[in-house]
């Protein structure tokens, strides 16, 4: 099956670093696809911002913020493995409207109770399970659909400069948000998000491609899942990636949730301190995510352990700051080190599992990355209300960087993938 057309321009992209950086683009499908998806992460953050500051400004309790995302991250525990097998089976790209429709309408329902001024904490909570429930569908489908955009060669490139573009937003989006929060409100961030969930619907919408899902085998839904377990059981260097991506999603990525607390509490720097320090993560990702999308790895297992062997150690080093711009220039590190990580595991998913199987392998990749993020939140939510934000987000980096030194030790296949 031919699932990506073909290049609309032929230059070399080898012969020209910027060229060979943005070579994925030269897919009419995916340049289109990438712009939309660009103007909507915008949005998203902006909203994650304000949501954090939403939730500590109405209850004063970190443990809220654990919470909250917690409500927003189960349902992809529970939902992700099925979504896989629908991403497997149906169109991705009508999937992919259907998702981001019902995120556009979430938005306006948070938009129009803050503004009201009627909003609580169980609101929020309940609008996060919704939306949990629609990122379970909608990521499955998003990940595996990028290599029907550009095809197997462009794909280690599409999914830095899709990491590029996420991480671009975490810069802008944050710091926008800290600056409107104290201009328009909350309400504002959360209005302007559920305008740019346009951006993808029009751009899915205009894609010039046909998907043809895999043919549906008769069996049942338990059975396909089933199926692609046994497949990840099966290949060792798959399930340790798969393993180390868990590890950092459940005791790496909570220190974003906790953000809020080290610009209240720690550094007391306010919202728009608070914008300058998620920046900080997102351009260290953004870097990492460009010198990854410039360059073809010959050795990406090595570069999958480096990366997480280096967010872990600034992890730390960042959970024992007190100086802000010490603590961002940490942050840039501890991002750099995730997209490295996250990046090639991502293209080592996609590039070792069948096309039939391939939804179902993302589904699993984004349950242990995003269905395990609730637990780890929750966790670290709990230990910061006891011993403090900076205690939580330093025994996480711990946690991850022993995994990482052991996978390096018992694991040497892994860093030796080529």
């Amino acid at each position: 099956m031919d699932i990506s057309e073909e290049p609309l321009s032929t230059f070399a992209p080898e012969e020209n670093p910027l060229l060979r950086t943005f070579k994925a683009l030269r897919h009419r499908n995916f340049r289109i696809y990438w712009t939309g998806q660009t103007i909507s992460l915008i949005g998203i953050w902006m909203q994650t911002i304000a949501q954090g500051w939403l939730v500590l400004r109405l209850t004063n309790a970190p443990f809220y913020l654990g919470l909250v995302s917690f409500m927003n991250s189960l349902p992809i525990f529970l939902f992700s493995l099925p979504g896989g097998v629908i991403a497997d089976r149906f169109d991705k790209r009508k999937i992919l409207i259907f998702t981001q429709a019902c995120s556009l309408c979430l938005s306006l329902l948070l938009t129009v109770l803050t503004f009201f001024k009627v909003i609580e904490v169980w609101h929020i909570m309940v609008i996060a399970t919704v939306f949990g429930v629609v990122n379970s569908f909608d990521l499955p489908s998003r990940q595996s659909f990028t290599i029907e955009m550009v095809g197997r060669e462009d794909l280690q490139n599409a999914i830095a400069l899709n990491s590029v573009s996420f991480n671009a937003a975490r810069i802008v989006g944050p710091a926008i948000a800290g600056i409107l929060i104290a201009w328009i409100g909350e309400a504002g961030c959360f209005f302007i998000n559920a305008l740019s969930f346009l951006a993808v619907i029009i751009s899915l919408s205009i894609i010039r491609t046909e998907m043809k899902p895999v043919p549906g085998t008769g069996t049942s839904l338990v059975k396909d899942v089933k199926e692609g377990l046994i497949y990840l059981r099966q290949n060792t260097v798959l399930m340790v990636i798969i393993m180390m991506i868990a590890v950092s999603s459940l005791f790496g990525m909570s220190y974003n949730v906790l953000m809020p607390v080290f610009a209240k509490d720690v550094l007391k720097v306010g919202a728009q301190g608070l914008g300058f320090l998620m920046a900080g993560s997102g351009c260290g990702a953004l870097l990492g995510a460009f010198s990854v999308a410039s360059r073809r790895m010959m050795m990406p297992g090595e570069t999958f352990l480096f990366g997480s062997l280096c967010y872990s150690i600034f992890l730390i080093a960042f959970s024992f700051s007190h100086v802000t711009w010490l603590s961002i220039i940490l942050l840039v590190g501890v991002g750099g080190g995730m997209i490295a990580q996250n990046v090639t595991a991502n293209t080592l998913v996609q590039t070792t599992v069948p096309n039939e199987l391939r939804g179902r392998m993302m589904s699993m990749y984004s349950l242990v990355f995003m269905g395990l993020m609730p637990v780890g939140n929750l966790i670290a939510g709990a230990i910061a209300q006891k011993m403090g934000a900076p205690f939580a987000v330093g025994l996480g980096g711990a946690i991850a960087l022993s995994a990482a030194l052991f996978v390096r030790w018992r694991f040497p296949e892994v860093r030796k993938i080529s």
